[in-house]
């Protein structure tokens, strides 16, 4: 074994990065099923020079949405419209979406601008996160349950401190996800109907 010495807090806190630490031993080690855990990537992002994620990912989004739609209307020559903006569906306003950007009805753009870790994980699987935290499959239905004519999402996922992969884009067509659609806005319906029930019980 051997023993590094710092100086200072942040010095030994740089030498932790990048390395498997007691305190990260239960981010990566797998007890059941075989995926890969959120250390398994946060290693990844590090050792690819990725800054500590200390911003708030909330913020981060925020700040970093309008420079993503920028990079993909540049990257598809596609122009994105953006804005205060609330998608309601014809037959019921209280079902609704805020889309981050659109270029038509038949086409949006939903940004993601997540942790190094799970932007690498994304770009590894080509998956759009589903689990935990960062599930984004109902998000991403709601897009197609509020506008029947929306046939495209573009799913952006943009982090410049991910130099190797900073930009990349997952597709969703609506052919893929029409069942899942259907089965949610019926769930919706019902739901909104239980809920205008129980209003009108209390407020007569």
């Amino acid at each position: 074994m051997k023993e590094l010495k710092f100086e200072t807090k942040e010095e030994w806190l740089q030498a932790r990065r990048g390395r498997i630490t007691g305190t990260r031993l239960k981010d990566l080690i797998v007890k059941r099923g075989t995926g890969k855990k959120v250390g398994y990537y946060e290693l990844i992002a590090e050792r690819l020079g990725a800054p500590a994620d200390e911003e708030d990912s909330m913020e981060r989004g925020i700040r970093l949405e309008p420079e993503a739609l920028l990079r993909f209307s540049k990257e598809t020559g596609k122009k994105v419209k953006s804005g205060w903006v609330l998608w309601v569906r014809d037959d019921d306003e209280s079902i609704a979406l805020s889309p981050d950007g659109w270029i038509s009805n038949k086409e949006a753009v939903e940004v993601k601008c997540l942790s190094s870790a799970m932007h690498i994980k994304a770009w590894l699987e080509q998956k759009i996160p589903s689990e935990g935290h960062y599930n984004y499959f109902e998000q991403v239905l709601q897009y197609f349950i509020v506008n029947d004519e929306l046939e495209i999402l573009y799913f952006v996922f943009y982090d410049p401190r991910v130099l190797a992969k900073q930009y990349f884009v997952l597709e969703v067509k609506r052919i893929e996800v029409q069942e899942k659609v259907d089965e949610y806005l019926e769930l919706e319906k019902e739901i909104l109907a239980e809920v205008n029930d129980i209003v009108s019980e209390l407020t007569f």
